[in-house]
């Protein structure tokens, strides 16, 4: 039921900085405070003077010190912290690079945003860590179920249940979900636990 290659689903390469940029915002939850430690090493490695325009959102529990940049904010929780980038991005300069890490739950929502203030492929960067959960969009009542970690979910909406597609919809940041008995009502497959 599951088709591979479909060509919608992101892939993600390592972060790595980006030294021609003149400003940089990194956003990172989780595992992700790792990945964007790197990216400040790589900074003050190649472009040390790039560091005073650095500023990082964070909601992860990493020792992440502010050596070096010009800002560091910690939130408990990715919404307040997407709320954060949005602000950010109000009064961003051009020249800005952004180096998004988390679960790809988070890097899809802060994608829609930056999408949203016109930033292009070449000025943002995502690495994928943590969790595989997924945000299901349901195509029939257009509800999106949040963390799903099965193969087979039930909408958080219309109660239907729904087979977790690999198209994503970068648009809707959310994996499709369509109604996985509808040929045979009640007749579900096996549920298998394959998004850790």
């Amino acid at each position: 039921m599951l088709i591979t290659g479909i060509k919608s689903k992101p892939v993600y390469a390592p972060l790595c900085a980006d030294v021609t940029g003149r400003h940089h915002l990194m956003l990172g939850v989780g595992l992700g405070g790792a990945a964007l430690l790197r990216v400040v090493a790589e900074l003050e490695t190649a472009a040390p003077a790039a560091l005073a325009t650095t500023r990082v959102l964070l909601a992860a529990e990493d020792t992440f010190e502010r050596t070096g940049i010009a800002s560091l904010a910690r939130f408990d929780d990715q919404a307040p912290l997407l709320e954060a980038f949005t602000t950010a991005l109000e009064g961003s300069l051009m020249g800005t690079r952004l180096y998004v890490a988390g679960p790809e739950s988070f890097i899809g929502r802060a994608m829609q945003i930056a999408l949203r203030f016109n930033l292009n492929k070449d000025e943002i960067r995502a690495e994928e860590c943590g969790t595989l959960a997924r945000r299901v969009r349901c195509v029939h009542c257009r509800t999106t179920t949040e963390e799903v970690r099965t193969n087979i979910v039930r909408c958080a909406g219309c109660d239907r249940w729904l087979l977790v597609r690999d198209h994503y919809s970068r648009r809707l940041a959310a994996y499709m979900g369509v109604m996985v008995d509808a040929e045979a009502p009640g007749e579900l497959p096996p549920i298998r636990e394959i998004y850790l």
